[in-house]
């Protein structure tokens, strides 16, 4: 179990949130069309399905119940929510963010409303005190919540970057991850392995390498 305490979750979350803020407000339009490193989604789509994780974020950020926790930092990656409709698919979710980018004139502009809604969002968590929030049909603690949200943030961070030369995530959210990733694959990685590689080998970004080392650990985490 990975349980982050309210403050060290919001801090990390927060900080990554403002750092791909910063980042995304920096690319020009054809960066925004580079590939990235989610399958079928250029930069630009990837940053599109950002901005819909943070406007269902908001909708946690609203829903503090009395009930106790079901899921932590960790266990929540291992259930997937509920879906309203049985004959979804991923491709189906690939297709829908591809829509709705390429629904603006340029890519640029589908930034504009993410840096809307991400400084919403950062208002809102640091104004959110520490309880248990009712999301995507888990109860989680805020602390925990916001570690989730973190390492999404994070990971996404690194999927804009197979073309591009970017910033690395903030410590705060890479921590948080590797932590995640570790907790879900059953063990630590070799400490020699890079924090970055990691994450990349834990969420099925880069492939297991040959290492006898990583023989005991349940790869990909999650992606």
């Amino acid at each position: 179990m990975v349980h982050i305490d309210h403050v060290t979750g919001r801090e990390a979350f927060v900080d990554e949130l403002a750092l791909l803020l910063e980042i995304a407000g920096g690319l020009g339009e054809r960066d925004l069309l580079a590939a990235s490193r989610c399958r079928g989604w250029t930069v630009a789509d990837t940053l599109t399905h950002v901005h819909l994780g943070l406007q269902e974020m908001l909708l946690g950020l609203v829903s503090a119940t009395d009930a106790a926790p079901t899921v932590d930092a960790a266990s929540y990656w291992s259930q997937a929510p509920a879906s309203n409709d049985d004959e979804t698919s991923d491709t189906d979710h690939v297709r829908f963010v591809r829509l709705i980018t390429s629904a603006y004139g340029r890519p640029s502009g589908g930034i504009r409303h993410l840096a809307v809604t991400g400084r919403t969002v950062m208002r809102a968590a640091t104004r959110l005190p520490a309880t248990n929030l009712d999301f995507q049909g888990h109860v989680i603690a805020t602390g925990d919540f916001f570690a989730t949200w973190a390492v999404e943030l994070a990971v996404h961070h690194l999927d804009l970057g197979p073309e591009l030369t970017l910033a690395s995530p903030t410590p705060g959210s890479r921590a948080l991850t590797r932590q995640t990733v570790e907790e879900l694959a059953g063990g630590a990685f070799p400490r020699d392995v890079p924090e970055t590689d990691v994450i990349l080998i834990g969420t099925g970004r880069l492939p297991v390498p040959p290492d006898d080392r990583l023989a005991g650990l349940t790869l990909p985490a999650f992606g």
